[in-house]
């Protein structure tokens, strides 16, 4: 990816100081058939991430480049995330539930139904400083089974759950998406970024970024469209500690200030479904694209991952 104008794309001048044009977009893995749900974890300076229709997570050290099997089969895993005590949070499309590695590698289903009725297939997590775990839940791990296994909705519709850590209980913290996907919090927790790409099923559908307000109870309220994609749709995404928003598209990562103005675009060859910072100083993008995993260095520091 040789040349500056194949790395970066400058759109407003902020951003020429959030990126080093001299940076390299790293290939460090290739081979997946759609990547997905990066999670990076400190303490082993290793990145997790999911191979979807493989039904496999794979594992990068960033120590020494090497790439292996971190879980096989994994019931179709789709988005994952770290909580505060290091575990790792995970969406399955395949067995349509949210479940917890523990440190011994044991497996805690934190939820896997809704009112009596199965999830369609969960797909993106974050998990708030509460420790409450917020989730949505689109159908595309039961459309067909490329990514899951086909099936009818039993709950009939593609919300937005919130699971409480201290009474298991799960309620619906947003009911009008199409097709809820990535989420991610304001730094201060006190937004809630949600993608809906429903123009994967509708035409003329959405294919945006919302933003609803979250009160200190964990309520929300509110909503409003904050962005819509300009190539492509919004999948996953990630906050910076600035809270500008770093958010997958078609040709790449879209980096949006917080007022909604798009600043500039990281370019990768592949389609990208998602990002996670990481690194010592939280200041290397990952970026899971379709086939393969990139990363690329940045000025900036990521947020933690909430």
């Amino acid at each position: 990816m040789a040349g500056e104008s194949e790395r970066f794309e400058i759109i407003d001048e902020r951003f020429s100081t959030l990126v080093k044009t001299s940076a390299q977009v790293e290939r460090l893995y290739q081979g997946c058939r759609w990547a997905e749900g990066p999670a990076y974890f400190p303490a082993g300076r290793y990145l997790v991430w999911s191979d979807i229709p493989n039904d496999r997570m794979l594992r990068w050290d960033e120590t020494t480049g090497a790439v292996g099997v971190f879980r096989e089969p994994a019931g179709f895993t789709n988005g994952n995330t770290v909580d505060r005590q290091g575990r790792l949070v995970t969406c399955e499309h395949g067995n349509r539930r949210v479940t917890r590695t523990e440190h011994d590698g044991s497996l805690t289903v934190l939820t896997d139904n809704f009112g009596g009725k199965r999830y369609n297939s969960p797909n993106d997590v974050v998990v708030k400083s509460d420790g409450s775990v917020w989730f949505t839940d689109p159908a595309y791990g039961i459309d067909s089974d490329y990514e899951g296994h086909q099936a009818d909705s039993e709950i009939g519709a593609c919300h937005v759950y919130r699971w409480d850590a201290t009474t298991g209980e799960v309620r619906i913290v947003a009911d009008d998406f199409v097709r809820p996907n990535g989420l991610a919090f304001s730094p201060d927790e006190t937004l809630l970024y949600v993608s809906d790409t429903g123009s994967t099923h509708h035409r003329g559908g959405p294919r945006h970024l919302r933003v609803l307000d979250v009160a200190p109870d964990g309520t929300q309220g509110g909503g409003k469209e904050f962005a819509t994609c300009t190539s492509g749709l919004f999948d996953g995404f990630r906050l910076d500690t600035a809270g500008r928003i770093w958010a997958s598209a078609a040709d790449g990562v879209h980096c949006y200030h917080p007022d909604g103005t798009l600043l500039g675009k990281i370019l990768v060859p592949e389609t990208v479904a998602n990002v996670e910072f990481g690194g010592p100083r939280r200041n290397r993008l990952f970026i899971a694209a379709t086939t393969s995993l990139y990363s690329v260095l940045l000025p900036v520091n990521g947020a933690l991952r909430r």
